[in-house]
C-alpha cells in the first residue's frame, strides 16, 4: 500500500550507535554541517551528499532538492542529481510555478498541502515498481518508465510565520532502481542524515537570498558591498562616474488621470525599459525617485572616454525603446510616457548616509543636483536627451551624435554652461 509518513528524528535514529548504521549516520551529519560552515553552495552540497550516499552503498539512481527564495522574478531553484553525473542540473522557477499544473497535483504539492495542515516533516514512499497502485502521482509513472524501482520525497519546514515572516521549506526526492528497492537500512540512513543537510542548504540560501535581495533594492555595485560589511554610516568613498538622471515628463497630469494600477504598470514598464539599455552597456541603477531614475557608469580614468561613449549608446538605445513601448502601449489602449534624459559627469561621494537605524547607500556631490536641472532643461529645448559640456568633452571626438545648444544656466549653479542634445 502507499506509504505516508512522518516521523520525529529520535524515532528515525538507530538505538546502537556502536554499529556501522549508526556511524554511519553521524558522519554525514558531521559533514553537513562542516560543510555548511564552510559555505559550501546549496547544489555542490546537494551533489556532495549524493555521491556520499552512493559510496555508502546506498543504491541511489536520481537526486533532487528544492526549496523556496527570496526574489521578485524567482519563486524557487532546484537541482537534480544522476547516478554518473559529475555535477547537479540547476534549475529556477518563476513565481507563478505555484499554480502550474506541473505543480497542482504532484508529489510535492501533496506534501506541501500537508505541511500547510501542520506536519512539519511530511514524507512519501512509493515502491512504484510494485504496481500501479504505488504509482499514484504523474511523475511517479514517469520514473518507473525510466527503470526507477522505489520513490521517497520528504518536506522539511524552516521557521514559522508567528512573527511575521514568511515560512520555506526545502523538498527532497530520492529513487533507486535496484530491483526489490532502498532497503529498510537504507531508508533510515538517507531521511536520518536529512535535517542536517537542511540546515547547511538553508546556510547558503540564506545568503543568496540576502545577497539577491540587496542588489535588486540598492543596485549590483552597492548590493554587493553591503553584503560584504560595508554598512557603517558615513563611510564613502570618491568616485568619478557618468551620472544618468531620466524622468517622466508631465508625470503629474497622468497620476491625476489613470487609477494607481495603471500608473504602476507604466512606471514598471518604463523603467525596465530604460533599465535594459543600462544593462547591456554596462551601467547601473541606483535607485528610483518617484518617476524618476539614478543610474552610474563609474569607471577608472583609463577608460573614460569608452564608458562616456557606451552612455551614449545606451540613451540612444533607450530613448529608441522607450518609442516603441509608446507604440505598443497606445495601441493597447494604455498611457504612454515622454521620458527625459541627462547625461553629466563629475566626483561623487558614495556610499552609507542616513540616521543610525535607517541608511541609505547613494551618492552626494554637486555633480547630482546639475544633472537633474540639466534634465529640467529637456522640455523647454525641445530635446529628449541632453549631455553636459564635461560628458562631451570626456566622450572624445568622433561621436558624431551631439549638436551644440549654446549656453544655459543652471537653476542653483553658478557657472553657465555648454549644453549638447544627443541625436537618437
Amino acid at each position: 500500500m502507499p506509504q505516508d509518513f512522518s516521523f520525529p528524528l529520535p524515532a528515525l535514529l538507530p538505538g546502537n550507535f556502536d554499529g556501522l548504521l549508526g556511524r554511519r549516520v553521524l558522519e554525514l551529519h558531521r559533514w553537513a554541517v562542516c560543510e555548511g560552515l564552510r559555505g559550501t553552495s546549496a547544489s555542490d552540497l546537494f551533489a556532495g551528499f549524493c555521491r556520499r550516499l552512493v559510496g555508502d552503498g546506498v543504491p541511489l539512481w536520481r537526486g533532487y532538492a528544492a526549496m523556496e527564495t527570496l526574489h521578485p522574478q524567482w519563486w524557487g531553484f532546484g537541482f537534480t542529481w544522476r547516478r554518473g553525473l559529475a555535477a547537479c542540473k540547476p534549475m529556477q522557477f518563476g513565481h507563478g510555478h505555484a499554480t502550474a499544473p506541473g505543480w497542482v497535483g504532484s508529489v510535492f504539492h501533496h506534501l506541501a498541502e500537508r505541511a500547510g495542515a501542520g506536519d512539519r516533516n511530511p514524507a512519501i514512499r512509493r515502491r512504484i515498481a510494485e504496481g500501479p497502485q504505488e504509482r499514484d502521482f504523474p511523475a511517479l509513472e514517469k520514473f518507473f518508465a525510466e527503470g526507477g524501482t522505489d520513490y521517497l520525497a520528504e518536506l522539511f519546514v524552516y521557521g514559522d510565520d508567528t512573527d511575521g515572516q514568511r515560512g520555506s521549506a526545502i523538498i527532497y526526492s530520492f529513487i533507486t532502481d535496484r530491483p526489490g528497492g532502498f532497503s529498510e537500512n537504507d531508508v533510515l540512513l538517507l531521511r536520518s542524515a536529512l535535517p542536517a543537510l537542511s540546515l547547511a542548504m538553508k546556510v547558503h540560501a540564506s545568503r543568496v537570498d540576502a545577497s539577491g535581495l540587496l542588489q535588486v533594492y540598492l543596485g549590483e555595485d552597492a548590493g554587493r558591498r553591503v553584503h560584504a560589511g560595508g554598512v557603517e554610516r558615513g563611510s564613502v568613498e570618491s568616485l568619478r562616474a557618468v551620472l544618468w538622471y531620466a524622468d517622466i515628463r508631465g508625470f503629474t497630469a497622468i497620476a491625476d488621470s489613470a487609477p494607481g494600477l495603471v500608473l504602476v504598470d507604466l512606471l514598471d514598464d518604463v523603467f525596465e525599459t530604460l533599465a535594459a539599455s543600462l544593462r547591456r552597456h554596462g551601467g547601473q541603477v541606483l535607485k528610483f525617485l518617484g518617476d524618476g531614475m539614478l543610474a552610474t557608469f563609474p569607471f577608472e580614468e583609463a577608460s573614460q572616454a569608452e564608458t562616456c561613449r557606451r552612455a551614449l549608446d545606451a540613451a540612444c538605445e533607450a530613448m529608441q525603446a522607450i518609442d516603441a513601448l509608446n507604440a505598443g502601449r497606445q495601441a493597447a489602449g494604455k498611457p504612454a510616457a515622454t521620458v527625459d534624459l541627462a547625461l553629466h559627469l563629475g566626483e561623487l561621494l558614495y556610499g552609507n548616509v542616513g540616521a543610525v537605524d535607517r541608511l541609505d547607500f547613494t551618492v552626494i556631490g554637486p555633480a547630482v543636483n546639475e544633472v537633474s536641472r540639466i534634465e529640467a532643461l529637456c522640455e523647454p529645448l525641445g530635446r529628449s536627451v541632453l549631455v553636459s559640456a564635461d560628458l562631451a568633452a570626456a566622450a572624445g571626438p568622433g561621436t558624431g551624435r551631439l549638436v551644440p545648444l549654446g549656453r544655459h544656466r543652471l537653476r542653483g549653479v553658478r557657472e553657465v554652461g555648454e549644453i549638447y542634445a544627443l541625436m537618437v
